[in-house]
């Protein structure tokens, strides 16, 4: 069966360029002490929260990087909100400022698996795929 209702418009977050700056400066850095400044500096950007969930979960700090995915999540869902989005439709990893948010939800799927959260994690997995199937590919290195 075909749906015939057209597919929601997609949701573009704003470019924050100020906190894309600090990211760099922090990723120069590479301290987990740098990008938690720029977090604590621009709190609403999830890319800054993506970062601290993606550095401390390939350390094995699994509850740190679920704490900080989940933070950067809710704040993405609240950006896209203000953007326009309803609860679905297409956020497409090829708009950076969108890759934060995408970035959150890929890693708290991960560490909800982690930590025993499967219905967590697969609903996080449904969730990126249903965003944007690229975000999964990407992120997973496919």
């Amino acid at each position: 069966m075909q749906n015939l209702l057209p597919e929601p418009p997609a949701t573009l977050l704003p470019a924050h360029e100020e906190a894309d700056a600090a990211l760099a400066a922090a990723a120069e850095q590479d301290t987990d002490e740098a990008f938690a400044e720029v977090a604590a500096r621009f709190p609403t950007n999830s890319a800054a929260w993506a970062a601290l969930a993606t550095r401390a979960l390939a350390t094995g700090q699994v509850i740190p990087a679920y704490a900080f995915a989940r933070t950067g999540y809710h704040r993405g869902l609240d950006q896209l909100r203000r953007s326009g989005w309803k609860g679905h439709g297409p956020v497409p990893w090829s708009h950076r400022p969108n890759r934060g948010f995408l970035r959150c939800l890929y890693v708290l799927s991960r560490a909800a698996g982690e930590i025993g959260e499967a219905d967590e994690a697969a609903r996080c997995a449904q969730f990126l795929r249903d965003c944007d199937p690229a975000a999964g590919d990407a992120l997973a290195g496919n």
